[in-house]
């Protein structure tokens, strides 16, 4: 028998993750690393090389598919572009060479980027804030847009008011915005001759969009994480009406998938946890919205992929309430036996292998392990292995323990 070509194993792998993901029995349980950091740890490049040198971070990409041959990869695209970051002067981020060690992922900086005093201003006209209040805060380069006249009231005679274009402040800023533009460029051209030649190898994309909860919208890069969970108590009407807008920009965010050959959208959840909100706050200000975000993408063709980090086992009863067939839940900390009982199915299931036994552990234990989750949650499909949270360092032989096993022992009769 002739070995497969790569574009048969692209259509297979796709085929495989697809079945698995509307609850179809594919032909085996999927197997797939989620990473940040660790192709660079496992070709020996440093996050800030690998942030600057776009070559060389594709070509740690590529030793990593080409040893452990997943069935996805999410490719360079965690290692951001250090240059334009730089150019704008990011302030709600720290990255190697910007305040970290130089093998040291990045971490975003909350802060309160509109105030509780501006939730009308960001109802009545979210664009017009996030160019004149939001970016100004978040990007030093960019702080001339703080004398934009908001284009609503460019109707009529509003052209008379160009003259903010000639100030120093926006003549800077728009250098400074055209010089990361072209940055930008370099970078996105160096994710897609990545994407073309990983694609040509047999290998599919994990991603076509990324997205954020309605909620993680506003608490993660608007009001902060305190001001937001008070806002729960003090200003619920203002924090729900900003939601329904939060909602919209979710939908239209992430129906970039649409169309795609994976149409996968990951959906980061930040503050859903009950160290954040109880169960009571999370009915209220958090699912009802992140449903109806979900609702949406799925009537696009989206198929949402979402990241629940850490426990969480007391919100089952409330996010079982979705499509069937339609959404993947990836689970990190929570019972995956419990999760299987409420969720068959109802979703698919993505996860768990423990990150410290693939750091710690021996590929015995690994083994062991994806064992007794292909034989409980990969009972008649819907079940998609990988780590329980994103990958920074793992053994390498534990890692690939993890996807040989899979490979062998998931295989559906």
């Amino acid at each position: 028998m002739s070995e497969k070509s790569p574009a048969e194993l692209y259509d297979e792998r796709i085929k495989r993750v697809l079945d698995a993901a509307t609850l179809k029995v594919p032909d085996r349980v999927p197997v797939f690393g989620p990473y940040q950091k660790y192709p660079y740890t496992f070709a020996g490049v440093t996050f800030k090389d690998a942030m600057n040198d776009y070559a060389l971070a594709r070509e740690a990409c590529h030793k990593f598919v080409d040893y452990f041959q997943p069935d996805l990869d999410f490719g360079p695209i965690f290692a951001y572009p250090a240059k334009p970051m730089e150019t704008l002067g990011w302030n709600a981020f720290k990255w190697p060479g910007h305040g970290l060690g130089d093998d040291t992922m990045y971490q975003y900086v909350e802060g309160e980027y509109m105030t509780d005093d501006e939730y009308d201003e960001f109802i009545f006209d979210p664009s017009d804030f996030m160019l004149r209040k939001w970016a100004p805060r978040q990007f030093k380069a960019l702080e001339g847009f703080s004398q934009f006249v908001p284009w609503r009231r460019f109707m009529w005679s509003g052209w008379m008011n160009f003259g903010f274009f000639a100030s120093p402040e926006m003549k800077e800023t728009l250098r400074l915005a055209i010089k990361s533009g072209e940055e930008m460029n370099e970078w996105w051209a160096s994710q897609a001759k990545y994407w073309g030649e990983i694609n040509a190898k047999g290998y599919p994309l994990a991603f076509a969009a990324w997205d954020w909860p309605p909620f993680d919208i506003l608490g993660d890069t608007m009001r902060g994480t305190r001001q937001i969970l008070a806002d729960m108590r003090r200003r619920p009407e203002k924090l729900h009406d900003a939601l329904e807008i939060a909602t919209r920009i979710f939908i239209e965010y992430g129906s970039g998938a649409a169309g795609a050959p994976l149409p996968f959208c990951w959906i980061w959840v930040h503050k859903a946890t009950r160290n954040f909100m109880s169960d009571a706050q999370f009915a209220e200000f958090y699912w009802p919205y992140l449903r109806r975000g979900l609702l949406g993408l799925v009537e696009k063709g989206v198929i949402p992929v979402i990241y629940w980090e850490a426990d969480f086992e007391s919100r089952l009863e409330h996010i079982v309430d979705v499509p069937p067939g339609k959404i993947v839940y990836h689970l990190s900390n929570t019972n995956f036996e419990k999760a299987k009982a409420a969720l068959g199915g109802i979703t698919a299931l993505m996860g768990n292998v423990p990150n410290v036994m693939l750091l710690s552990g021996t590929p015995d234990d690994v083994r062991a392990y994806c064992k007794k989750l292909i034989d409980v949650v990969g009972k008649d499909g819907g079940f998609i292995m990988d780590a329980a949270v994103m990958l920074d360092e793992a053994k390498p032989e534990n890692l690939k323990a993890m996807v040989d096993f899979t490979k062998e022992y998931g295989v559906y009769q």
